[in-house]
């Protein structure tokens, strides 16, 4: 295998890293503090043309491979994990199911905004009580007209006439309060179990119901909205099912092989960025007459740190070929993302202790990293559940 990136990938890092390092290192601090939202961060990324990196120019992308965008994701976490995080979330969750399962009309009017930039998107699968088992959706056994359905508990979908009424409560969702488009996982049978599950396109904006509830404060990036979503009986055309009735399951696998690689991506630039930081600090760190980064104890800590660095990259990379070479990834993708999750942790933390009492303080990034990876270890399927998906892979 080539691990040397194309010219193409290069440039575009390039373009993204320079962007990042002018426009995103002097705000990453001030906007995690204030528990902004940049906007104005996803408008320019929009002028670069990278909202849309692994989706088709025919409805608004660059075009780009899963190779590319991870090498997009990565440069923004190297930066700033709430922007990161927002951006993968945008890309793979919300944007690649509607090229991957969208008639030709809905990626007209709902895949196109994304891609180009327009705003951002959501995806809505976990529920209050579901965990990691995420197709837990708590619904009832039997259809109920519309008028009952918001006396349910749980995402559950009916249909009424033309249009498919939808109650329920979704919790963790990624820029839902931000966004012009939410993928919504609800139950339409039942008694199916896995194939009674449906995927519904919802507008924020436009459709009676759908409110945020919640934008929690969290650990660690809360530049980025993880919001709780109340569904109370928003109705929705037929034309909003994205791909058949009782696909949404086979749909929602198919996108966390994906999505896994995002988080791998996004997972090793927070590592990037923790080494950086501190190897720049042990550079210029004098102790005893001497730059730290000399001593042995520092200096292995460095080492160790780019091992692991370099380790998560070369597993997110063979991920993303792999998918973009149409082969199974699912193995592939859950090592990456469980290895590269574990490294951002593992690395943010030594980047702490490099700096000593400088690393606790929010002067500094590696306490930022350092918040931040954890969730990489929780979102899109815990450690435990790369574990459960990686034996079933090797057949254990």
């Amino acid at each position: 295998m080539n691990f040397e990136l194309p010219e193409e990938h290069r440039m575009i890092r390039k373009t993204v890293r320079d962007f990042c390092e002018a426009e995103l290192e002097p705000i990453a601090q001030e906007i995690e503090d204030d528990h902004r939202f940049p906007a104005e961060i996803f408008d320019q990324l929009a002028d670069l043309d990278v909202m849309g990196v692994p989706i088709t120019d025919e409805y608004g992308g660059l075009g780009g491979d899963t190779l590319m965008y991870a090498v997009v994701a990565e440069e923004l976490g190297r930066v700033s994990g709430s922007v990161g995080l927002s951006y993968v979330a945008h890309t793979s969750l919300a944007s690649k199911p509607l090229e991957l399962f969208g008639t030709a009309e809905q990626k007209e009017r709902w895949l196109r905004p994304l891609a180009e930039g327009e705003y951002l998107g959501g995806w809505a699968l976990t529920e209050p009580g579901s965990g990691s088992d995420a197709s837990d959706m708590n619904t009832t056994a039997e259809k109920r007209e519309a008028s009952d359905a918001s006396e349910r508990s749980g995402a559950t979908a009916e249909k009424d006439g033309d249009e498919w009424v939808i109650d329920g409560t979704k919790q963790f969702i990624t820029n839902a309060s931000e966004a012009g488009s939410v993928l919504v996982k609800a139950v339409t049978d039942p008694d199916a179990g896995y194939g009674g599950i449906s995927t519904f396109i919802v507008d924020p904006e436009e459709d009676d119901g759908f409110e945020v509830t919640t934008v929690w404060d969290k650990m660690g990036l809360n530049a980025s909205p993880t919001c709780e979503l109340s569904l109370d009986s928003v109705r929705v055309p037929e034309d909003r099912l994205l791909g058949e009735e009782g696909d949404g399951w086979e749909q929602t696998k198919k996108t966390l092989d994906g999505g896994r690689i995002s988080i791998a991506a996004l997972s090793t630039g927070l590592a990037q960025g923790a080494y950086d930081h501190a190897t720049e600090y042990a550079g210029q760190r004098e102790q005893f007459g001497q730059p730290i980064s000399e001593f042995d104890a520092i200096r292995d800590k460095l080492v160790d740190m780019y091992r692991k660095t370099e380790r998560a990259r070369l597993l997110t990379h063979k991920a993303a070929r792999r998918y973009d070479e149409g082969k199974p990834v699912t193995k592939a993708s859950a090592l990456a993302k469980l290895d590269a999750s574990e490294a951002a942790r593992e690395v943010a933390e030594e980047a702490v202790q490099v700096l000593g009492g400088y690393g606790y303080t929010t002067d500094f990034a590696p306490q930022r990293f350092y918040r931040d990876a954890k969730l990489m270890e929780i979102g899109e399927g815990t450690s435990e559940i790369q574990h459960l998906v990686i034996g079933r892979e090797l057949g254990l």
